[in-house]
């Protein structure tokens, strides 16, 4: 786990993106939108700022990566469990935090031409010189703009009532953290994790998908003893950067960040970020952060209730326990993941099933996913939609669906078929031709490699179970 430097870098370096297939956010956007992973929300409306639909390849995407930390992080070990906590709760909660006095970003506008932004994301000189980054015009004086989203419960609309959608889905956790113990017998050093809905009222949305006002969020909060911090501490590091690799990531897209004196939280003792190579440069991933026993000190504090760890096999010590988080943003990775996978590739005519030659455009566009992520894991296109082929494929279609994600074609050259399905990142093409019907074999066909061979339709189910669980990616 290399510790690079913290400075952000504005361009992607050549030596990673070379000029004839360089990725920019424009190109994830055309085809995120062509392929149905992400549509503008209320797009018939002009659309809402902040806010983006997932579209059917793009739920089935989401779903997939939020199946796959799960796994990673519950069903792998034995001491953590999971929580889905309700997006309303107890404004006290948010006052406990720290959220009310400083869930804040500094704020500046521009008088002439009536842009905003977060004053610590505009270039010093102009901010010294109170000079607009776009137009030049004269910036207004810095204030403080809290980004939680304020609404009311009940009939009335008065102070009594307010209350607030969660900026973060930790503080959910924090408060169950007691339950938890009680409820499944759970034994320091445990975690609990959870995938769900934030919001933020942010200033500034941009970057597609990046940055959003509405959000999921994979958290993980583990619970450790005083002192065992900074051990556990470095083996979340650890196996939060091994994840990545596991999903097949490119590794040299990713680095690690420590947050310096003037970054760190007001909970925080220690913390890092992953941080990718997007199209904009390098931004945060994922944060992996020693949040000492302030949260539970802090709920401790303004509910009254005593939150402290009865360790009932060393005298009943009693302690607050430390918290180490892992904390990334569902929708965030999945942009990662369509960024990571994409290539454009030149490509030589591909062989039909029957040796012949298909003629073929001189690039391609490919998603080149993890199978066990991918929103489609197979695609079956008959040959032919005559002389039964469409048929038998759709027979095929169906024992494979039991255990599959599996879209059907039959429309166009088989060509254009297997280029549909590299834009969408299906891993493997299924193609029922006439000696299918013959000898019962079909054609396999490869999405990063583009190899064919030849399967016996029996053996289908296993050999695509054998080629996920083996899948390394070669690009």
């Amino acid at each position: 786990m290399s510790e690079e430097s913290s400075g952000i870098q504005e361009k992607a370096p050549s030596s990673l993106l070379t000029p004839s297939t360089s990725l920019t956010m424009e190109k994830i956007t055309s085809l995120a939108k062509r392929r149905g992973f992400v549509f503008q929300s209320s797009e018939i409306y002009g659309g809402q700022n902040g806010a983006w639909d997932y579209g059917p390849l793009g739920v089935e995407l989401k779903n997939r990566i939020a199946q796959a930390w799960w796994k990673e992080m519950t069903q792998l070990h034995d001491n953590i469990v999971g929580l889905d906590a309700a997006i309303l709760m107890h404004p006290r909660t948010w006052e406990a935090s720290g959220h009310v006095e400083n869930f804040t970003d500094p704020l500046v506008d521009c008088k002439k031409c009536k842009s905003r932004f977060r004053a610590d994301q505009i270039p010093p000189e102009n901010l010294a010189e109170k000079k607009c980054p776009d137009c030049g015009g004269e910036l207004t004086d810095t204030r403080k703009f809290n980004l939680m989203f304020k609404t009311h419960i009940g009939p009335a609309e008065d102070t009594a009532s307010v209350i607030y959608l969660r900026p973060e889905t930790a503080q959910g956790i924090y408060v169950n953290y007691k339950n938890i113990i009680q409820s499944n017998r759970m034994k320091i050093p445990f975690g609990i994790a959870q995938i769900g809905k934030a919001f933020r009222n942010e200033i500034v949305t941009k970057n597609f998908i990046f940055r959003t006002c509405e959000f999921e969020q994979m958290e993980m909060q583990y619970f450790v003893k005083p002192g065992g911090d900074v051990e556990w501490f470095e083996e979340w590091r650890r196996r939060r950067w091994a994840y990545y690799e596991k999903l097949g990531i490119k590794m040299d897209h990713l680095r690690w960040h420590q947050h310096g004196p003037d970054e760190l939280a007001h909970y925080a003792k220690d913390a890092y970020d992953i941080e990718y190579l997007f199209p904009m440069g390098w931004r945060e991933l994922e944060g992996v952060h020693n949040r000492s026993n302030y949260d539970l000190s802090r709920h401790t504090e303004y509910s009254g209730k005593d939150l402290q760890y009865i360790e009932q096999d060393n005298g009943n010590e009693r302690y607050i326990p430390f918290i180490i988080e892992t904390s990334a943003g569902l929708t965030r990775t999945l942009l990662m993941i369509l960024c990571d996978a994409y290539d454009e590739e030149r490509i030589v005519p591909e062989k039909k099933p029957d040796g012949s030659e298909e003629a073929a455009d001189d690039w391609r566009t490919v998603l080149r996913f993890h199978p066990s992520i991918a929103p489609v894991t197979a695609a079956v296109l008959p040959l032919m939609k005559k002389d039964g082929l469409a048929e038998l494929a759709q027979d095929i279609r169906s024992e494979l669906k039991e255990d599959f994600a599996v879209d059907y074609d039959q429309g166009g050259a088989i060509g254009r078929r297997y280029r549909r399905q590299d834009e969408a990142g299906t891993p493997f093409c299924i193609t029922v031709d006439y000696q299918s019907k013959d000898d019962g074999t079909v054609t396999v066909r490869f999405r990063d490699s583009m190899e064919q061979v030849r399967v016996a339709r029996t053996e289908l189910t296993a050999r695509l179970r054998q080629e996920i669980k083996n899948y390394k990616r070669i690009k």
